[in-house]
This record gives structure tokens, sequence and C-alpha cells, in this order.
């Protein structure tokens, strides 16, 4: 539910920073059709990995591996998801539904396989995870140009040092699977480092539209001054995590790379309006 609703608001943030007068009707759909994409992807992914999410503590009580519903009735699930969702988005525009129907793709056919075969696969989850955002900039002009472009580079960057700091902490559970989530395959100083970059990156970009090159993506002074600190709160947590190296400290990244990234979409709105 939660990463569901993160997807809504993600893609309702950037389809109000396109808006030049705001269609409700629309906004609605779109909470639907992307409810629905990130719905699918999850169903299908249970599917794949029914068996693997018996052997994990938090995956253990789904619905699958406890027999509360069956393969087939998943799968029907899945397919009215998906059908339903494409369609919804379809009927806004097109394009729309095309990246949705990449995402869904993307988090089944590679992502989830890839898990049991190289860390890259968080590479390929991130794609899927930063289309949302600038899923609602394409809802209203019906094109992908400069400006989701960069929506979606900070979005793009932002999942790394999320997916890394759950890995951290989740990385005995993980390897019950087999699952390879750690860019280095350890708990070490080189996967600290490389989230300590990878913040550094989705920093900086935040920071783009306020240099006044990307289009109809402006950020003010003000706008880029909060998104400033807030980046220097998330790299303070990324070498907290290099100095403990422990698991509450990963969580804790977690936790504020969440807080960044929904109050990032906030300051871009609310700068837009004010």
């Amino acid at each position: 539910m939660g990463l569901s609703l993160s997807v809504v608001f993600s893609s309702i943030a950037g389809y109000l920073l396109a808006a030049v007068q705001v269609d409700y009707l629309i906004l609605v759909l779109l909470a639907i059709g992307g409810y629905c994409m990130v719905g699918a992807s999850n169903v299908f992914n249970q599917i794949i990995e029914r068996d693997l999410d018996k052997l994990m503590l938090r995956t253990q009580n789904r619905p699958l591996p406890t027999a509360k519903i069956s393969v087939t009735n998943a799968f029907i699930l899945g397919t009215i998801l998906t059908v339903f969702g494409l369609s919804v988005l379809y009927y806004i525009n097109p394009k729309t539904a095309m990246f949705a129907a990449i995402s869904i793709f993307l988090y089944t056919s590679v992502y989830t396989p890839l898990k049991q075969k190289t860390p890259l696969s968080v590479f390929a989850g991130a794609i899927p995870g930063a289309i949302p955002f600038m899923l609602g900039w394409v809802a209203f002009t019906g094109k992908f140009d400069l400006e989701p472009g960069v929506l979606f580079m900070v979005q793009f960057f932002w999942q790394f040092p999320h997916f890394w700091a759950i890995a951290w902490f989740l990385d005995s559970d993980y390897k019950k699977a087999g699952f390879l989530m750690l860019p280095t395959g350890a708990k070490d100083r080189g996967t600290i480092l490389q989230i300590i970059i990878y913040i550094s990156w989705t920093v900086l970009i935040s920071l783009v539209p306020a240099f006044g090159f990307t289009g109809a993506l402006e950020l003010s002074l003000v706008a880029a001054l909060l998104i400033g600190v807030i980046g220097l709160v998330f790299l303070y947590f990324g070498f907290r995590l290099f100095q403990h190296k422990t698991d509450k400290v990963a969580r804790e990244l977690m936790l504020v790379s969440v807080i960044y990234i929904t109050v990032l979409q906030l300051i871009y709105v609310i700068d837009k309006f004010i």
C-alpha cells in the first residue's frame, strides 16, 4: 500500500508541475492508472518469487506463500490490473500508457529475475521506479522531452541509496533467497561510498532546474536553498552509515531518503504555484 501510494503521489506531483490548468478528471485517472500499474507489477513479482518469499521473514506471510490466494487467481488479478490500468492511462494519452507498460515489463521481466544473478538488478529496478515522477508530466503534455527527463533522473539516482539502505538492513534476509542487492555484495565501505556518491548525484540533479536551462521546469532560489538543506541532511545520514555501519543507521537512512523525495516533490510543486 505504501509503495502504491508513493507512486500515485509522485505521478500527481509530476502532473501538477506540468499543468497550465489542472484537469481534475485526468488527475483522478492518473492516480487510478498509476495505482493499478504498481499493483500489477507487485502481483506479477509475487507470483514469480512465491517460493523465494517463503524463505524470507519479511515476505513469508504474503498471500501466495501462505496459500491465501492461488497462483491462478493472482494471475487473473494481475492481468485485470494491467489491462484496466493501461486502458485508463491510454485514455489520458498513448505515451503515458506506453511508459506505464515499459515500467511493468522492466519490473517483472528484468528486475525480478536479475535479483538472484547480479547487483545490477538495482539499476534495472531504478528505471521503473523513476518513471512515476515523469509520468505525470507526460500525462499533461503527451510528450517526453527535457523536463520529464530531468524528473526521471532525479528519481532514478535517488533509487540507489534508497534501495541499498534497505538492502543493508535486510541483507541476511535477502541472502536466504539468494538475492544480490548490495553493489559490492557486502556491507562494507565500498557499498557506503557508492551510497554517498549517488546521494550527491541525486541532490545535484535536484538543483538543476534552479539554473534556468530546463525549459518549463523551474526552481526559485528559495526552493533551491531548501532542497540544498534537505540534501545535506540526506548526505549527513550517508556519512553516518559510513561511520557506524549498523542496521539501525541504514534504516534511518532509508527513512530519510523517503522524506527527502517526498519533501523535494512538495517543494517543486509549491514553488511553482507560489
